[in-house]
């Protein structure tokens, strides 16, 4: 049982998920990435970034410097 044509379609534009595991250099941590890769149209982008009513990156900045439940990478590693 083969899959639909257009269920085959909604997977091809799905994004890819990789996830890679590594120790850290001293071999205290694992430290896992994960990359997500998307693949859109240039016009796609045009028309996000023309939109109106967008938030400002700094605005993003203020609030996430501003939100205690976030917190730095590094911050952690160096509070332990």
């Amino acid at each position: 049982m083969g899959l639909t044509n257009k269920k085959e379609e909604q997977l091809r534009r799905m994004p890819l998920v990789e996830s890679k595991f590594k120790k850290s250099k001293d071999g205290k941590y694992l430290v896992h990435t994960t990359t997500i890769t998307t693949i859109r149209p240039i016009a796609y982008f045009e028309k996000v970034v023309s939109s109106e009513g967008t938030v400002d990156d700094s605005e993003i900045q203020k609030t996430l410097a501003d939100d205690p439940m976030v917190v730095e990478g590094e911050d952690l590693v160096a509070e332990n």
